[in-house]
């Protein structure tokens, strides 16, 4: 099965999401939200109680990240991903709202890819550790919500050519897990 290098611009629609395969190479460029643990327990928690979010997450891909201060001249330092599993229990919630797409390293539960294949998401992966270079793709960077959380405040992103990879698909595919299996195999 021979994957793809796709150019993908924010908003997705589900028609979309549902076509990417765990695996395929990304290039995404638009509006992509960051936003760690206490942003997501803040975002559920309005939604538990009917109130308005901070930003409509239909169509949209969330960034499970922390930027470092920008350097001088620089619009967001260091923002490499953080480990995605305390999104966990947020997730399927935004993923019922539209949220197409979420972006960090590591595995999954059971209830976010359940949520995904129903509601047509995909979880991409960037590479741990090359926060640096991934914050070359960022043109622009706005806080929009939760100033006093610091570096995890939502900020909107402009991103240009973020280059990211499909780990768990609409179907449910899992490249971590495909990954593993193919290996024990040799």
């Amino acid at each position: 099965m021979e994957n793809k290098v796709i150019k993908l611009k924010t908003p997705i629609s589900e028609e979309t999401a549902r076509s990417l395969r765990a695996g395929d190479q990304v290039l995404l460029s638009g509006v992509v939200y960051s936003a760690r643990d206490a942003a997501h327990a803040r975002l559920v928690d309005l939604v538990k109680k009917g109130e308005p979010l901070p930003f409509d997450p239909s169509g949209e891909v969330i960034y499970f990240v922390g930027p470092t201060p920008p350097p001088p001249g620089k619009v967001i330092g260091s923002c490499g991903p953080t480990t995605s599993y305390r999104m966990d229990p947020y997730s399927p919630i935004l993923i019922e709202r539209g949220l197409r797409g979420m972006i960090g390293k590591g595995k999954r539960s059971e209830e976010v890819v359940g949520a995904m294949k129903t509601h047509g998401a995909v979880y991409f992966g960037a590479t741990g550790g090359a926060g640096a270079l991934i914050a070359r793709s960022v043109r622009e960077s706005t806080v929009v919500a939760y100033e006093d959380l610091g570096p995890e405040a939502i900020r909107k992103l402009v991103v240009e050519d973020f280059p990211l990879v499909v780990i768990i698909d609409s179907l449910g595919d899992d490249l971590y897990a495909r990954g593993r299996a193919q290996y024990a195999q040799k």
